[in-house]
């Protein structure tokens, strides 16, 4: 019995010793200046929601419209 645990230690403390050396976190480091040409694609998404920006403006101008030409509507009916 005892035998076996030694080694079954032993195993484990090899694996803990030799893990570490195996991983890496993060890479060696790069141009701290950056890319000049991301490859981030901007266009697509930023042009949809601008359209859905300017429709919803337009939506709520329409709707301002049409509310003040009913209290128009309703106060010169009382005159």
């Amino acid at each position: 019995m005892k035998l076996k645990a030694l080694v079954t230690t032993l195993l484990i403390l090899c694996v803990m010793l030799c893990l570490p050396s195996l991983l890496h976190a993060q890479g060696m480091p790069g141009d701290p200046g950056g890319d000049p040409d991301p490859a981030v694609p901007i266009d697509g998404g930023l042009s949809l929601l601008l359209a859905a920006g300017a429709g919803y403006g337009l939506k709520k101008v329409n709707d301002m419209r049409k509310k003040n030409k009913a209290i128009a509507k309703e106060d010169s009916g009382k005159i």
